[in-house]
C-alpha cells in the first residue's frame, strides 16, 4: 500500500498500535532521532489528552503526532498549538467541503469545533536542554473522523457525523499534514506569530459572547474580546478590567 502523500522532507512513522504516539516521539527524542516524523497509529492503548485524561482511542480516527525539534524557547514552541489547531482548521474543512465551512470553528486553547461539538484535541509534550532550549517535541493530534464517546463533559462529535463524510486516517494524515507545513512555514517567516494570532482569532469560536474559563484555583466568566500578543485568551470582566487567561478549561456562557 502506498503511503499518504506528505509535504517534502517529512518522514511518515505508521503502526498498527502503539501506547500512544506521543509516548513515541518523546522516545525518538530520547534517542535523538532527526525530525520532522508524522507518527501515526491505527490503535492506541494509552492515549491520553491535556491534564491527563485518557483519549479515546478507537480504529478509524486520526491518531497522530508530529515530532519535532524546534530549536527555540519552550515559549516559543508552545505557538505552535496554534499552528496544529489551524492546521485542523483547514484540514477539516477541505474534507468537510464548502458547504459545511460555518460549523468548523476553533476552541481556546487547542480544540476544533464541528457543529459546536468538540471533534479533536491538541496535546503539545517536549523536553529541554541544558542550553534551555527546546531539544524536541511533540505536536500530537486527535481527530475524530468516525467515532466520538458519548460520555464528555463537553460534548463531541466526528466528520462523520456532522458532514457525512467518510475519510480515512490514511487520507486525513496527509491532507494535515500539508495544512500544517503551511502555517508552520509562516509561524518561521519574518512576522512570527503574530499572523497565526490574527487567523487564529478569525476562526474562533464564542468571540464577543460570554465565556466561562476554568482555572486550577477559581472560575473567572466574561466577555471574550480577542488574543493577547503570546495567544492568552483575553477576557472583559464586569468590572470593565481585562484579563489574561494562559491555561483553563473553557466553556460557551455562564456555566
Amino acid at each position: 500500500m502506498d503511503g499518504p502523500a506528505l509535504p517534502q522532507g517529512y518522514k511518515l512513522a505508521w503502526f498498527e498500535e502503539l501506547d500512544s504516539t506521543n509516548s513515541q516521539a518523546r522516545r525518538m527524542g530520547e534517542q535523538g532521532e532527526e525530525a520532522p516524523v508524522w507518527i501515526a497509529a491505527e490503535r492506541q492503548t494509552a492515549g491520553r489528552g491535556r491534564r491527563g485524561r485518557a483519549w479515546a482511542s478507537p480504529s478509524g480516527n486520526l491518531m497522530c503526532t508530529l515530532y519535532l525539534r524546534p530549536r527555540c524557547s519552550p515559549a516559543k514552541a508552545g505557538e505552535l498549538s496554534f499552528v496544529a489547531g489551524l492546521a485542523l482548521h483547514d484540514a477539516a474543512s477541505a474534507m468537510a467541503g464548502p458547504a459545511f465551512s460555518d460549523i468548523i470553528r476553533l476552541k481556546w486553547p487547542n480544540d476544533l469545533l464541528l457543529g459546536g461539538k468538540k471533534a479533536s484535541g491538541i496535546l503539545l509534550e517536549s523536553a529541554t536542554q541544558g542550553s534551555g532550549e527546546v531539544s524536541w517535541l511533540a505536536v500530537g493530534i486527535g481527530l475524530n473522523l468516525a467515532e466520538f464517546p458519548k460520555d464528555t463533559e463537553f460534548p463531541a462529535t466526528s466528520l462523520a457525523a456532522e458532514t457525512g463524510q467518510q475519510v480515512s486516517p490514511r487520507e486525513a494524515i496527509a491532507v494535515l499534514a500539508h495544512a500544517f507545513d503551511k502555517w508552520l512555514k509562516i509561524w518561521q517567516g519574518p512576522e512570527g506569530f503574530r499572523p497565526l494570532r490574527d487567523a487564529w482569532a478569525a476562526r474562533a469560536a464564542g468571540l464577543g459572547g460570554t465565556i466561562t474559563a476554568r482555572l486550577p484555583e477559581e472560575t473567572v466568566t466574561g466577555t471574550f474580546v480577542g488574543l493577547d500578543e503570546d495567544g492568552a485568551l483575553r477576557l472583559r470582566l464586569d468590572t470593565g478590567a481585562e484579563r489574561a487567561i494562559s491555561a483553563g478549561d473553557v466553556f460557551f456562557g455562564t456555566g
